[in-house]
């Protein structure tokens, strides 16, 4: 169901507001580049600085603007589980094609906390939804286990992005879920390993300023053409890694802006990068021949 590439976009800034003309143009560039989808107000998208009502308004502009050709995965978890329910309503109402849902973050549930969550929210919608476990960010794990439970508890579940960094828990996914539930990889450097063992695919930060290299890559490996993928991994490596050299989306953004697409803008507590990480990312983006 959710094969391929989906760009986990940014969300503009402009004097600390939503830029809407600069995520349209981001959009049509995701649309241009031959992504399958994108994925507005994850964690790219610095959902946890924007308000409900932001929140759903940029939603409704990804739908808005992706047209036929794109789907739309609209990021509405949260630590509140009735946060998380009021904003997958949302989503459903204004059009998007499913719902990513991270780990609750920072209250450290149990995994009988986060089953009876992720069913509340499933319970609460038609929308497919795609679990998001990421340790790195929220301090647990959405144990193979509980994503188990949870496909059988609610036909709804169908997929997981996996961003814990480890390839033999993408083989016990693989293994306890069978072929037809969805593992994407969380993470550009690793999505042929997570491919090689049973993933679809990837939702992508790279992706916001190279998506047509994603995009070629993971379409390369799908279809067999694995030398040419892992030619494309290579090359691009040294930018998968300097797109992390700080915390998320800070690279990404800066990036973006210093190839003219996007304003540098953050919200508190973001600041802009280091200069010393600025030049290493610079070199990065020349390394692999962006022009900035």
């Amino acid at each position: 169901m959710f094969e391929g590439t989906y760009t986990a976009l940014v969300t503009p800034f402009s004097k600390g507001r939503f830029d809407r003309s600069s995520f349209q143009k981001l959009i049509r560039s995701q649309a241009k580049g031959g992504v399958d989808g994108i994925v507005p107000v994850g964690t790219t998208g610095e959902s946890p600085t924007l308000n409900a009502d932001e929140h759903l308004e940029i939603i409704a502009e990804a739908v808005k603007h992706a047209g036929k050709s794109l789907k739309v995965i609209a990021g509405t978890g949260g630590n509140s589980t009735n946060e998380a329910i009021h904003l997958t309503r949302g989503a459903e109402r204004l059009g998007a094609d499913a719902s990513l849902q991270v780990s609750p973050y920072y209250n450290k549930p149990s995994q009988e906390g986060l089953f009876q969550h992720f069913r509340a929210v499933a319970r609460a919608t038609k929308l497919p939804i795609i679990l998001y476990s990421i340790p790195g960010r929220c301090n647990v794990s959405i144990a193979v286990e509980t994503v188990v439970r949870l496909k059988k508890a609610c036909q709804n579940i169908v997929a997981i992005k996996e961003a814990g960094g480890d390839v033999d828990r993408v083989s016990q996914l693989r293994n306890a879920l069978g072929p037809k539930f969805t593992i994407l990889s969380g993470d550009d450097a690793l999505t042929l390993p997570f491919m090689s063992v049973g993933a679809s695919g990837v939702i992508s930060v790279a992706s916001n300023l190279i998506p047509k290299e994603i995009s070629r890559m993971v379409s390369q490996y799908a279809s067999g053409k694995h030398r040419a993928a892992l030619a494309t991994h290579d090359r691009l490596y040294p930018l998968f890694k300097a797109l992390f050299i700080e915390t998320n989306p800070v690279p990404i953004k800066t990036a973006l802006a210093l190839t003219g697409q996007v304003e540098a803008g953050f919200r508190l507590p973001l600041t802009p990068m280091s200069k010393e990480n600025e030049r290493s990312l610079k070199k990065a983006l020349k390394d692999v021949k962006i022009k900035i």
